[in-house]
């Protein structure tokens, strides 16, 4: 199998999930279940969303996927939605920077989390802000100007 980069619990979570759905234990499953699979791992996607992402699992069209397939599009999936967060995070940011100082307050930055994300949790949202704010400065810059101030990226 090739080297997913991710760390071993979550690829054991992933194989969990797909092999909910790998009823005779065949080493795949159904195209058809991608949507139900992704959605045991907590992801909700429509349709439209999921299509493309079968027809790169399965391009001659079989009808079945092994784990590497499926985790391949997960993991893909993943990434681009990293990507989509980071510039709506991105674009929020330069908004709440209304002085250009290159850096915004937590109770800010907090808004902007719960504007990307409104299904966080109030204990998740804390917890990711303490974490950013290591230093307990109150500021978040999101690309490195101030060395004092956590980056995002």
């Amino acid at each position: 199998m090739a080297d997913l980069g991710l760390p071993p619990e979550q690829v054991e979570e992933y194989k969990a999930a797909f092999a909910k759905y790998d009823r005779e234990q065949t080493g795949t499953i159904a195209t058809k279940d991608l949507g139900l699979v992704l959605r045991e791992m907590g992801v909700t996607m429509g349709l439209t969303e999921i299509r493309p992402m079968v027809k790169e699992a399965d391009p001659d069209g079989t009808g079945k996927m092994d784990f590497e397939d499926f985790a391949m599009v997960v993991v893909k999936f993943i990434l681009e939605s990293d990507e989509d967060m980071t510039e709506q995070l991105r674009e929020a940011f330069r908004l709440y920077d209304k002085g250009n100082q290159g850096y915004i307050v937590v109770q800010d930055l907090k808004e902007i989390l719960r504007a990307v994300d409104d299904k966080m949790s109030d204990h998740d949202l804390d917890g990711m802000i303490k974490e950013i704010d290591q230093d307990g400065s109150g500021t978040v810059d999101f690309d490195g100007k101030k060395s004092n101030h956590w980056r995002v990226l």
